[in-house]
């Protein structure tokens, strides 16, 4: 009977409070270490009674392990059936509350890591992707739209290309000085109107269906919780309306951390299909591409189910 192996691996007080924490998101070891202010030996022999039960997995990246609940099968499945009686725990929601803490400071890591660096963002870019045109590989499969969005826009220099496919086109990052750039590109801009607006991508400042089509290229890299942008990109959608998602592969170029600042080394495909199938998206194709320095590069189109 397997659901004697699930009540066993929730029969422990820590066990539920990492389960409890990994519903909502992906943390490190020592992450865990800090919220729950126990042994990192202790965390880790919870973490493997709960990924050898099937209900929770790890994602090695380097030296270090990102955990996570386990995205389908039984073990989810009695997790799901269980989490209500999690809800109003005082202790589980302090935990979630130390957590939000940890990510809310990845965040602001990467907010200061942009700010500092927009006036060459644009150089670096090209550093990493060589001669491969993605703004060019991004659009050449999709036809023309009302509104579109590129979500984490940088400079604005996807956004250039955005305007032959959308009537209106709207640029949302986080960093103010990213968007100082981006609004000096289209200072001279004449005929289409290009918005510029301050957001986070897990928080958009955009209205609910508001967007036809939105492009996310290479931002979940640098996302504190990239499991929790797909939400909001299904909240602005229209139905029936388009996403398109360019996201590196699993690497271990771990250079990418030190000089250009990203928090995750990639995505294995599956995360990512995972994630657009579980926010309503319904996936059209993936288009692999091969780049330098051993990196693949991934490009997602997806509609919003209608």
């Amino acid at each position: 009977m397997n659901n004697i192996i699930y009540f066993k691996a929730l029969s422990d007080e820590t066990r539920i409070r990492l389960i409890n924490i990994l519903l909502h998101h992906e943390l490190k070891v020592g992450e865990l270490v800090s919220i729950l202010e126990m042994g990192q030996s202790r965390i880790s022999r919870h973490l493997k009674i709960l990924a050898d039960a099937g209900m929770a997995k790890c994602l090695k990246e380097g030296v270090w392990g990102i955990y996570s609940i386990t995205g389908s099968g039984p073990g989810r499945d009695f997790i799901e059936a269980v989490r209500y009686l999690f809800e109003q725990d005082p202790v589980l929601r302090a935990d979630l509350k130390r957590a939000e803490q940890i990510i809310e400071a990845r965040s602001a890591g990467t907010l200061r890591f942009f700010d500092h660096i927009a006036g060459s963002w644009d150089l670096l870019k090209r550093e990493i992707l060589g001669t491969f045109d993605i703004n060019r590989a991004i659009f050449e499969n999709t036809n023309a739209h009302g509104t579109g969005v590129d979500l984490g826009c940088g400079t604005g220099e996807l956004l250039e290309a955005m305007k032959a496919h959308a009537g209106r086109v709207i640029g949302v990052d986080s960093s103010p000085r990213m968007l100082e750039e981006a609004r000096k590109r289209f200072s001279d801009a004449n005929g289409q109107k290009v918005d510029i607006r301050l957001g986070e991508i897990e928080h958009l400042p955009l209205g609910d269906n508001e967007a036809d089509l939105a492009v996310i290229s290479l931002v979940l890299q640098y996302l504190a919780d990239p499991a929790a942008a797909f939400g909001e990109v299904a909240r602005i959608l229209k139905p029936g309306g388009e996403l398109i998602l360019a996201e590196f592969e699993r690497h271990q170029q771990h250079s990418l951390k030190t000089v250009y600042g990203v928090k995750w080394l990639g995505f294995p495909r599956k995360s990512i299909e995972t994630w657009l199938e579980k926010n309503g998206f319904v996936l059209q194709q993936v288009r692999p591409h091969n780049l330098s320095k051993g990196l693949s590069l991934n490009i997602f189109q997806a509609v919003m189910n209608t």
